[in-house]
């Protein structure tokens, strides 16, 4: 324990890396995404092509002009309940087995320790998120290439597949951080879980401009614009800027887990 506490951020770097590679929950939560991702993906793409020559010409061309709605963007939905819950077991379940209070006698530095968990969960999630971005793209386009053009250098696409992997580590952090100030791991999915799939949706129904306004900085409806190849001339918000807002909230979190990390009891 003396050694790591002397190692300072570069040992628990390594130590978070470790606990984090042979948890469970950690490697079937990236086989979940990469089976959304890549194979529910390719099924769904192949059943469309399949029925390709039955289907109504309005289904073919909205499929023409947004393939990637397909390719990318409904697996990243799906793939998005998978994170969250990664995200919160990162640092929840630690509070649950009582491990955290081992991991504080060892670095009583008690930001160092969360420093690395954030550090460490980033790469992790940005090297898969956008290894599956890029693997779902290319696996996409040749399913459909015998009837639906896809290439990165149409505009808007790049963006989109470079934007889903980013969306995805930061929707990985905003969860973390969310895991760190609930502390409890069934309160802290819930809340998350319940802030993408049903708040987010329900601004949507309030009235007036600034009704509009909530619904658009809504942390998840923000970030989820990074990965659309084309947003409306009315929009509020780019798509990067609709990235920043959600990276935005995200940073607000963890500087509130921050100080929440500090100064409460495991």
């Amino acid at each position: 324990m003396t050694v790591i506490a002397r190692a300072g951020l570069p040992g628990m770097v390594r130590s978070e890396w470790t606990k984090l590679r042979t948890v469970r929950s950690t490697v079937w939560s990236l086989v979940a995404m990469a089976g959304i991702s890549l194979g529910l993906m390719s099924m769904i793409a192949w059943s469309v092509m399949r029925q390709w020559d039955s289907a109504d010409p309005g289904t073919q061309e909205v499929l023409r002009q947004y393939p990637l709605e397909l390719v990318i963007a409904r697996p990243v939905y799906i793939s998005q309940l998978v994170i969250a819950v990664l995200g919160v077991l990162v640092i929840s379940a630690e509070y649950t087995t009582g491990m955290i209070r081992s991991t504080l006698q060892s670095q009583p530095r008690r930001l160092t320790v969360l420093a690395a968990k954030v550090g460490v969960f980033t790469a992790l999630m940005l090297v898969v998120g956008e290894l599956l971005s890029f693997a779902a793209f290319f696996l996409g386009r040749a399913i459909l290439s015998p009837h639906v053009e896809l290439s990165l250098s149409a505009p808007g696409v790049l963006r989109s597949v470079i934007g889903a992997g980013l969306f995805m580590a930061v929707l990985g952090l905003f969860s973390l951080a969310v895991g760190a100030i609930v502390r409890y791991t069934a309160g802290a999915i819930t809340a998350v879980l319940g802030l993408i799939l049903i708040v987010s949706n329900l601004t949507s129904l309030l009235p007036g401009s600034w009704g509009a306004h909530v619904n658009a900085w809504m942390p998840t409806n923000a970030g989820q614009l990074i990965f659309q190849p084309t947003v409306s001339a009315d929009a509020l918000l780019t798509p990067w800027q609709g990235l920043a807002v959600f990276a935005g909230w995200t940073a607000l979190l963890l500087a509130t887990a921050s100080y929440l990390f500090k100064h409460r009891d495991a």
